[in-house]
């Protein structure tokens, strides 16, 4: 294998079938790693060419693969924390064979392992194949009394740092008129507010001009209005980021999404943004006039704007 140009963090992730090995890995991934699950291991090396990896790297490691070999994996192991100098983490899920079983009963799957045979048999042959391996491991988690929740918890508290993504915050203005958008998990009425609509000269333009938005703060109900929503999220989005959820989608709404709704979308955004948290801003209508891009504007923690 080829030095890598600059130390990468890499989890390789493995243990017995059923012990929480994708949900593991869809955990890192919401963190912020490159993940890729059930990955063969002559394929490793090559994702370490060229280039260094812009983002740490979670590689599910699964025994069915036809090309393993627990020789094979454990050199790749020692590899990976020589090159990352040492930044390089086996990480085995192990869980209990009745639990285990339990599980496959559960599901009526087969096992890989025993695909003509009894469960039972297919869990020994793993556990016992995986001996070595988990004897070698950096991490081990035992999940055998552990929900997909407190899994969830428990790798946090491994792998979530400063550079892991946090709970990003996604605000979507809208049209009452055209129903409240799918998916958001709250929502907050503009229709109170001035409308710019009634005035001919701003008619046509949107919240994203700065007339409109000078109109609609002239409103003295504004300043309260931003104040108790931000007030809410200040309180409500730590405690949800502590929950383990990676997004949070908001929905504002006014009559026509036009006006309104889209001065405090941008508003809060902006304060939130301020405040460090990753935020998505959407104009749902405006995007289906062709009065805005169609995609998400992005703001990073502190209001730095990217695209």
């Amino acid at each position: 294998m080829a030095p890598l140009p600059t130390p990468a963090r890499v989890v390789l992730v493995t243990g017995p079938s059923g012990a929480g090995r994708s949900t593991a890995i869809n955990v890192l991934e919401d963190l912020g790693f490159e993940a890729i699950d059930n990955i063969p291991l002559r394929m490793i090396p090559r994702l370490f060419e060229g280039e260094p990896p812009a983002h740490p790297v979670a590689l599910g490691i699964d025994v069915r693969n036809r090309d393993f070999s627990l020789t094979r994996l454990l050199e790749l192991h020692d590899d990976l924390v020589r090159q990352t100098e040492g930044n390089a983490t086996l990480l085995f899920l192990d869980c209990r064979p009745d639990i285990l079983l339990r599980r496959y009963s559960e599901t009526r799957r087969r096992h890989p392992m025993a695909q003509g045979e009894t469960p039972e048999i297919g869990i020994a042959r793993e556990i016992e194949l995986l001996g070595p391996v988990e004897s070698r491991a950096d991490i081990l988690i035992d999940t055998s009394h552990l929900s997909p929740h407190d899994l969830k918890a428990e790798l946090h508290q491994w792998f979530a740092d400063t550079t892991s993504q946090k709970l990003s915050v996604a605000l979507q203005s809208f049209s009452f008129k055209r129903g409240i958008p799918h998916g958001v998990d709250m929502v907050f009425d503009c229709r109170f507010l001035s409308n710019p609509h009634w005035e001919p000269d701003l008619r046509e333009k949107t919240g994203l001009d700065a007339d409109v938005q000078e109109f609609v703060a002239k409103d003295s109900r504004l300043p309260a209005f931003l104040s108790k929503i931000n007030d809410m999220l200040a309180f409500l989005l730590p405690e949800v980021d502590r929950e383990g959820k990676t997004h949070v989608s908001i929905g504002i709404g006014c009559t026509g999404g036009q006006h309104r709704s889209v001065v405090v979308t941008e508003r809060i955004a902006g304060t939130l943004a301020e405040q460090g948290w990753r935020v998505s801003i959407g104009h749902k209508e405006l995007a289906r006039r062709g009065l805005a891009p169609a995609g998400n504007s992005v703001l990073s923690g502190l209001g730095g704007a990217v695209q």
